[in-house]
């Protein structure tokens, strides 16, 4: 099979020649720049110049030689853009590495702190000295919320405006025939399975605005007020949605959609708030991506969201990510007797709150296989650990990582 007919065959509910593997095939599947070079080095690549592909959580471009040596099947379609040297600024990593930051979201030093600021020059981002990534600094509606004014709450809002490539080389007169050449010229260019970040967050886009202990109060108190801001955010959504597929629909295999549902011990929300406020909401965007173009909807969703996926799955979800199996209710075992036959689990290959980062590389390899038998059968899996490798995690895990699958004949 070809990297695309291998996830597609997975997304499809039939067992591929091997383990379709997702490494840096969007945000959350990625790698922490410091630990990048790190792995370069390891495996006795030559040196490259390290990018920052997303700002806020400190993540690289993995290169070509790294996703062949791991037999990636997946690519991102950011990859298509900011590929001149222009598009890019010098910077340093929190360890003292030389790197590259896009040359639209280039950190300014403040004090005892790199700050990102908004397009007004508020600072919305911050990473104190001794941190590795940025934390969200402005909630644009905590102190008074203007819901004619969605847009512009974006715009001052860190997930919403420090963008990754295409970022701005998009925007403007002439952007949609940009993104759409560059999305061709991507889709011509490789055989990987090609994801759309899309985004189209909900409870999320509530907590960017609030922030998370104020919208999950309001969700509480006053019921019309978040009724009329899903409203109105959502036909943002939609109209987007028809801009973003209308250029790259017969260029991804993929749609990637945003909602962190859950946490450690479980739901943020009860099933019945999911189906109150949000599930009508994801149920019209995949439903409408679905008809506008032959794509597979994705959904990153961190945390213990057992609970949910009945109804996720009855909105439409063909896969979820990244499958957070040291969370309440996730083991890999229950999910894939319960619900293996509906939906794909995208992750759950390695833990990474646990295992990957503390385990020796013998504990890695013996835990990789112990997930892929769980979940590879049949199909319905993709593997990806779980969520981005952070800088601390030491590189001869990552190849552990990476070998046990080519060991189970999975790359």
């Amino acid at each position: 099979m070809t990297s695309r007919e291998r996830v597609l065959a997975a997304l499809n509910h039939r067992e591929p020649d091997r383990v379709a593997v997702d490494f840096s095939g969007h945000r959350s599947s990625g790698i922490s720049a410091i630990a990048y070079g790190r792995l370069r080095e390891f495996i006795g690549l030559p040196p490259r110049t390290i990018r920052v592909y997303d700002p806020v959580q400190q993540l690289a471009i993995v290169d070509d030689d790294v996703l062949d040596r791991f037999g990636v099947d997946t690519i991102e379609l950011g990859r298509a853009f900011a590929l001149d040297d222009r598009d890019w600024a010098d910077w340093t990593l929190p360890d003292g590495t030389p790197c590259q930051m896009p040359a639209w979201a280039l950190p300014e030093r403040d004090g005892a702190r790199w700050v990102l600021r908004s397009s007004s020059g508020r600072v919305i981002a911050q990473m104190p000295d001794g941190a590795l990534y940025f934390e969200q600094t402005n909630y644009p509606y905590y102190e008074q919320d203007d819901l004619d004014d969605i847009p512009g709450a974006m715009r001052e809002s860190m997930w919403c405006a420090v963008a990754s490539p295409p970022g701005p080389l998009v925007d403007g007169p002439g952007g949609l025939e940009r993104l759409a050449a560059g999305a061709r010229k991507l889709r011509a260019a490789t055989d990987r399975a090609t994801i759309g970040l899309f985004g189209g967050n909900t409870l999320e886009m509530g907590q960017f605005f609030w922030r998370n202990d104020r919208f999950l109060t309001l969700l509480a108190e006053d019921p019309d007020k978040v009724h009329a801001f899903l409203d109105r955010l959502v036909e943002i959504h939609l109209a987007n949605l028809e801009r973003f597929l209308g250029a790259v629909g017969d260029s991804i295999d993929v749609i990637l959609f945003g909602d962190d549902l859950g946490m450690q011990g479980g739901p943020q929300i009860s099933p019945a708030m999911y189906r109150e406020y949000f599930k009508p909401c994801h149920q019209r965007m995949w439903t409408r991506a679905k008809q506008l173009a032959n794509v597979k909807v994705m959904l990153h969703c961190c945390g213990g969201v057992r609970e949910l996926l009945p109804d996720l799955i009855d909105a439409g979800l063909d896969a979820i990510n990244p499958v957070q199996i040291s969370c309440a209710g996730m083991s890999a075992a229950g999910l894939k007797k319960d619900f293996g036959r509906d939906i794909t689990f995208w992750g759950g290959g390695c833990d990474t709150q646990h295992v990957l980062p503390n385990g020796a590389p013998a504990e890695v390899r013996q835990h990789v296989l112990e997930q892929v038998r769980t979940l590879g059968p049949g199909g319905g899996f993709v593997f990806q650990q779980v969520h981005n490798i952070l800088a601390n995690v030491l590189p001869e895990n990552i190849v552990a990582m990476f070998d046990a699958l080519h060991e189970y004949g999975g790359a």
